[in-house]
């Protein structure tokens, strides 16, 4: 078991793997995305275990609207199913806060109408503050947060001597999160993949071999007890 002294606050994870678990075992790649939704809430309870204090999912990118139109459908159902009735349950049962970054607003069917709901429900938990990334992509991020920045000093609301790296941190999409300290990567790959660029600026980088359905408790010790030993020193000496 790891110490919950130093502990990383806030652990993102680039959760890749579930279409190749599926292709290994002959499935459908909806199995492997069925299976990729039960480590989300294994990670979720390993998390709340742990002290963690902020959980942060890539889920859906801006680039996975690529995929074949079947995929697409199938993950947009799945995740309707998974961010009504079933996030609110859990979230309220593990007192945690639901949030939801990217531009989830033009997402298709009641999806942006339950995403709105739950994070409303959830606003007053603070045990485990979750963040799904959904339809996110992090150079989208900057230039929206750049074009409304432009928007605010023509209007004149924001004076040009303002103008720093916490001021424009505040025009994203997680204006009140903390930078990430530990970034986890399964399925062997060494890529961010457009993922909190601007925030994991001096996050601490770890990957693994495993696939995302097969990510367990031991994995995610491993990338903590990884983490315990990173002298995180933010360009100094």
């Amino acid at each position: 078991m790891v110490s919950i002294i130093n502990v990383p606050k806030h652990i993102a994870i680039i959760m890749d793997g579930n279409g190749r678990w599926a292709a290994n075992k002959g499935l459908p790649r909806r199995y492997g995305h069925s299976r990729g939704v039960r480590s989300v809430r294994r990670v979720i309870d390993y998390c709340l275990g742990l002290g963690i204090e902020y959980l942060t999912l890539y889920t859906f990118s801006t680039e996975n609207w690529k995929r074949p139109k079947k995929e697409v459908d199938m993950l947009m159902k799945m995740l309707e199913e998974n961010i009504g009735s079933n996030l609110t349950e859990l979230a309220e049962e593990k007192n945690i806060r639901v949030r939801i970054i990217g531009d989830w607003k033009v997402l298709p069917g009641e999806l942006p109408q339950k995403i709105e709901k739950v994070i409303h429900e959830t606003e007053g938990f603070d045990r485990l503050n979750l963040t799904l990334a959904i339809n996110y992509g992090a150079r989208q991020e900057i230039v929206n947060a750049a074009v409304r920045i432009a928007s605010d000093f023509k209007s004149g609301k924001i004076k040009l001597e303002e103008f720093n790296e916490p001021f424009l941190s505040n025009y994203l999409y997680t204006f009140d999160l903390p930078d990430p300290d530990l970034l986890i990567r399964t399925a062997g790959e060494y890529r961010i993949s457009n993922y909190l660029l601007w925030q994991a600026a001096y996050t601490e980088l770890y990957t693994t071999t495993k696939l995302w359905p097969d990510f367990r408790k031991s994995d995610l010790i491993k990338a903590i007890k990884n983490y315990k030993k990173c002298r995180r020193k933010y360009g100094s000496l």
